[in-house]
């Protein structure tokens, strides 16, 4: 928007702007749209562009967000030679009524359509936009009445080669402009639609606040709010505002846009946690008029559920715009009633909404990022304004296929496998803070290389405690660090290479900034009764075949299952604290018991589901599982994976042979869908549920979940190292579900913390000699300390007890 009017800043295909609140319904009527345009570039005529209407646009979901995509409609405009058109520019079958070219410069186009027995009449005229004298008209009169339901537009649309625009999918339109050609842009003002078909639709409004998210940890609420770009002249900040007693709305923070981000996030450190609260975030913004309105977001921030037995999860990842706006994952999701939605990374793709991407310079290319994260919050948005949100940027998210952030590096998009990142860091800051600002306070906020920040923290809501990890930005890239592998330096295709080869032992997986949160993390049970660590991938390299060719791998430098020693040092430190791993990215729905020395020896991990798959991978092992259980499919069962990792794999959800044609029922024929947790804090187990795309969870004639789900683990089992021996049994009174915490003396090292969910527990220590057991309640600093326990094969001898 510029003095007044829409501009098309980009000379290309199909660019247009659709008007939500507005639609044509399917009822018979008449209509008519009326605008002035004009070219914002001097040209000769010769080129092949077009301004105008797009009217009746529809997708192939019955959403009208879905049309903005997707859409498709019918065409009516003038073209840069100054020719009015219906339908196709230049088809001999619109009924023309004027001699010579239009003016293209400045033009008042009218468009009207009335019913005429079975079919509609349909006339384009142009007009003198000062006096309203005609210029011109064209018309049809055999408009069939299904063309003209759906979404209207504006269009701006620069044909090459001498091509016919498509009419709808912007992702067709991308091309390299011509070198030396002239633009072809349109400007709009004044744009009117009415008539008897037109239906409003004010709840379709979007904006200016998009959405928001929150997370709720320790009493700490923070939240972002997503805006557009605003004018120079509107409001530069956001107000957060509760009720007060008196049901009033009272404002408790305002918070500055972020200028890039184009965000405004609150931290409120004293937040009521025990109840339900109502929020509204309002912005007030000036109409044509010169007046203000304020517009308003608005949520609760739900009591956190500390009381209830079992904490609901929604683990989402790979969120591709084919199924946009994702109404089937977004319902089946909400009959659930998650109390935290994570999103694991990939919430963008670089080529979702079309138009290519734009890398450069920063402001375009935080634009162009901006319009494709907004379509998350489009289609989530109901979901996150209720409901504590975490979401972790992964490699699509910052415009590279895979990344090996390198601990903030700076790359070239040609050396990105070296290890860091491709795209300008004030861009980077910029998607983070979209996406992370709103979670609690980083464990270490150092930046690292190129003043990156790092978020990687602790959210602890419902007394699960939540380790955010990042196990992207610090990792090592394989090139130049690895032997050649013969293509592609993260990928193995060679069966006789050696994976040991590549475990290189100045690789870095989490780094040690992370590493010492994760111990730290895993010891510090106050208010927690579970701990559940978020990655955007999992430690495993549990795909054998990539792509829609099916390409043979035998392993991916892509995946955690690498660096091989950095994996193992982070499964290590993770199971000290019985840590449950739920991870996404590599759209291959798994459930995995991981092995560092031995099988089954760390903990579980469940990879979710894409929300929706577009490059699938598949677990297709040569040979069948060792170990499988009774009636366990060949493919589950122990493994070594391409790098030599001990994995038992439990569940995959492999895509199907043949996929059919249509969008949603491609997508789940590609295993698309979303994760459930079910943590029950109780009894401390964790239930894994798997839903595809297309089956809806109230009803059961749609289908089940994908083959091997539900699975249910106990906490207990996210150490499964074989112990070496036993302490005495240790006896608690006057405490319910005490912490427990085992110490080697001799190391001083932590050998495990958790909390038992019983009055006695008898430890499993992993070598002979003397510990330290700390037994109590950290929250309330009560905490009892056994020094010099002895350690047997059998754990005999009388009882310890600890009284409170």
């Amino acid at each position: 928007m510029a003095r007044g009017r829409l501009e098309c800043l980009v000379s290309g295909q199909n660019r247009h702007v659709q008007l939500l609140t507005y639609d044509l319904g399917a009822e018979d009527g008449e209509f008519s749209l009326r605008v002035r345009l004009g070219r914002l570039d001097a040209g000769s005529g010769d080129e092949q562009g077009w301004g105008g209407f797009r009217v009746g646009i529809r997708g192939f979901i019955d959403d009208y967000r879905n049309a903005a995509i997707w859409g498709e409609g019918l065409n009516a405009g003038i073209t840069t030679a100054g020719e009015l058109f219906i339908r196709t520019p230049g088809d001999p079958e619109t009924m023309r009524d004027f001699a010579n070219a239009l003016p293209v410069d400045d033009v008042e186009l009218r468009l009207a359509a009335r019913l005429n027995g079975p079919r509609y009449t349909m006339a384009l005229t142009a007009h003198d936009p000062l006096d309203g004298s005609l210029y011109g008209r064209v018309s049809r009169e055999d408009i069939r009445p299904e063309e003209l339901v759906g979404n209207v537009a504006l269009v701006s649309d620069w044909t090459p080669e001498g091509g016919v625009s498509p009419q709808g999918r912007s992702r067709n339109a991308p091309r390299a402009r011509d070198v030396g050609a002239v633009d072809v842009r349109f400007w709009f003002e004044d744009w009117r639609v009415e008539g008897t078909k037109v239906q409003a639709h004010e709840e379709r409004a979007f904006g200016p606040i998009l959405f928001a998210m929150h997370t709720l940890s320790r009493g700490m609420m923070k939240m972002t709010a997503q805006m557009p770009p605003m004018g120079r002249g509107d409001s530069p900040t956001v107000r957060l505002e509760t009720r007060d007693r008196r049901g009033a709305w009272e404002t408790i923070a305002e918070e500055h846009i972020h200028s890039l981000a184009r965000t405004a996030t609150f931290r409120i450190t004293d937040w009521e946690a025990s109840e339900d609260v109502p929020y509204r975030l309002a912005y007030s913004l000036l109409g044509a008029d010169g007046k203000a309105t304020v517009h308003y977001w608005t949520g609760t921030v739900r009591r956190e559920p500390a009381e209830r037995d079992t904490l609901v999860v929604a683990g989402f990842t790979g969120n591709q715009d084919t199924g946009f706006p994702n109404r089937e994952v977004v319902r089946g999701v909400g009959h659930h009633d998650p109390d935290v939605l994570v999103f694991t990374g990939d919430q963008i793709y670089e080529n979702v909404a079309g138009y290519g991407i734009e890398r450069s310079p920063v402001e375009t290319a935080t634009l162009d990022y901006l319009r494709k994260w907004w379509l998350l919050g489009w289609a989530f948005g109901d979901l996150m304004r209720d409901r504590v949100t975490v979401a972790m940027p992964d490699d699509h998210d910052v415009y590279q296929g895979n990344i090996w952030g390198g601990g903030g590096r700076k790359v070239t998009m040609a050396a990105h496998a070296t290890g860091g990142y491709a795209m300008p860091a004030e861009w980077v800051r910029a998607v983070e803070r979209t996406q992370t600002a709103h979670l609690p306070d980083a464990y270490d906020p150092r930046p690292i290389e190129q003043g990156i920040g790092a978020y990687f923290t602790e959210l602890n809501y419902g007394r699960v405690s939540f380790g955010i990890i990042e196990d992207r930005k610090f990792k090592s890239g394989p090139e130049g660090l690895t032997p050649p592998t013969g293509g592609r330096p993260d990928h193995v295709t060679d069966a006789a290479f050696d994976p040991e080869s590549l475990d290189v032992p100045e690789a870095v997986l989490l780094g040690e900034r992370q590493l010492a949160f994760i111990r730290d993390w895993t010891s510090d049970w106050r208010n927690a009764d579970m701990k559940i660590s978020l990655t955007q991938t999992i430690f495993a390299n549990a795909a054998t075949t990539h792509g829609a060719n099916k390409m043979r791998l035998v392993a991916d430098l892509d995946s955690n299952g690498w660096p091989q020693a950095g994996r193992k040092r982070a499964l290590r430190e993770l199971r000290k604290g019985f840590v449950f791993m739920l991870g996404g990215d590599q759209h291959l729905p798994t459930i995995i018991h991981h092995g560092i020395d031995e099988f089954e020896d760390a903990g579980y991990s469940f990879s979710v589901p894409s929300i929706a798959a577009g490059y699938p991978r598949a677990w297709l092992p040569d040979a069948a599982g060792e170990n499988r259980q009774p009636g366990m499919p060949e493919y589950t069962g122990r493994f070594f994976d391409g790098l030599r990792n001990r994995m038992t794999i439990w569940a995959v959800a492999n895509p199907k042979e043949v996929w059919r044609d249509a969008p949603l029922e491609q997508l789940h024929d590609k295993a698309s869908g979303y994760g459930i947790l079910r943590l029950n804090k109780a009894a401390g187990t964790i239930t894994m549920e798997c839903w595809p795309l297309l089956v809806d969870p109230e009803d059961p004639s749609t289908g089940g979940q994908f083959a091997g789900w539900p699975k249910t683990v106990s906490m207990e089992e996210n150490y499964g190292r074989t112990a070496w021996g036993y302490l005495p049994e240790i006896r608690v009174t006057g405490m319910e579900n005490p912490v427990v915490q085992v110490v080697d003396e001799a190391s001083e090292e932590v050998v495990y913390t958790l909390r038992i969910r019983r009055h006695s527990f008898r430890p499993r220590v992993f070598a002979a000699g003397r510990y330290t057991v700390r037994v109590g309640e950290p929250e309330l600093g009560m905490m009892r300390e056994l020094t010099g326990v002895v350690a047997t094969r059998d754990g005999g001898g009388e009882s310890l007890r600890v009284e409170f």
